[in-house]
């Protein structure tokens, strides 16, 4: 899901809200006329959107002064528009899905949750927008700084098996992903179709060897060769439906190119060098998000600043 930690607080903060006999409206600035705040390459941040940030950071029990809600919204902006930029961001289903987990992790429905954020000044369509960067930004993070080769000496490699007594063992993939292509100005009226075409496919799969004749008897299917990828590489989305898959390929998921799957050509179990270290550097990835401490996150955040153009007003 969304980071562990603002999660906590957020939990804590809408159960305490939720409890209240009455609830004032915290954002005031959000019924007046918006105005532009700043510009974050040629994308404008309102006042409004100042203000449910604010009113965001409330619940969470941050600072929550308008320039520092200016800041997180520009920081969300240079983030949104580099997910956007490589293609990495996840789906509304999967934003959805993520709500309403949240939504039932504090004993309510969507609908419950979604009055609960509308009161507190912050509004579902924030919230939810806030879902998606914290979703797809570690996975755009993680493919950039994530799985270079090289990125650990020989001799931390060494040190590191020496400490762990033996050279850790992890599971190689070869995989194709086939992508029953939804165009977007088309996905409300024919999704579901598209769907039901991807899950009756799944049987009929021939195998990888033969996959792209097999996507030429079907219409608008791609395919991509994937290649190899080690467990600890795989996107969190996917993860769950390779461990779990059947019969060579996992369940679909609805994504923005439309609904997929995952093919499994071949897999086995490997300890190599660079299985190793691949390993090892998920493990630090992983404690590193726990205690929200990813140097990467900073660095590439650094970068896209550096490089963007902001104008404050």
């Amino acid at each position: 899901m969304f980071a562990m930690t603002a999660t906590r607080r957020l939990a804590l903060a809408v159960a305490v809200l939720a409890a209240s006999v009455v609830v004032q409206p915290v954002v005031q600035q959000a019924q007046a006329a918006s105005e532009i705040a700043a510009v974050v390459n040629r994308t404008p941040i309102t006042s409004t959107d100042v203000a449910r940030r604010a009113a965001f950071l409330r619940l969470q029990r941050q600072k929550a002064d308008t320039k520092t809600a200016r800041e997180a919204m520009v920081e969300e902006i240079l983030k949104r528009q580099e997910v956007a930029r490589m293609r990495m961001s996840v789906s509304t289903d999967d934003v959805d899905k993520a709500f309403e987990r949240f939504a039932a992790s504090n004993k309510m429905n969507a609908q419950q949750m979604g009055q609960i954020l509308d009161r507190a000044g912050v509004g579902v369509e924030h919230f939810k927008n806030y879902i998606a960067v914290q979703m797809s930004w570690p996975r755009l993070v993680n493919a950039r700084y994530g799985s270079g080769r090289g990125r650990m000496s020989s001799q931390e490699l060494v040190t590191r098996m020496m400490e762990n007594k033996e050279k850790p063992v992890t599971t190689e993939y070869f995989l194709k992903q086939i992508i029953f292509v939804v165009p977007p100005a088309k996905r409300n009226a024919i999704l579901g179709k598209r769907q039901k075409e991807a899950n009756a496919s799944r049987s009929k799969f021939p195998g990888c060897e033969q996959s792209k004749q097999f996507a030429a008897t079907m219409l608008d299917v791609s395919v991509r060769d994937l290649g190899r990828i080690l467990a600890p590489e795989l996107p969190a989305e996917w993860k769950p439906l390779v461990e779990k898959a059947s019969g060579g390929t996992t369940a679909t998921r609805v994504t923005e190119r439309g609904v997929e799957f995952l093919a499994i050509c071949n897999q086995r179990q490997v300890s190599d060098d660079f299985a190793a270290e691949v390993v090892f550097r998920a493990e630090d990835l992983t404690k590193a998000q726990k205690e929200g401490q990813n140097p990467n996150d900073k660095k590439y955040l650094d970068e896209l600043r550096g490089k963007a153009q902001i104008e404050y007003r």
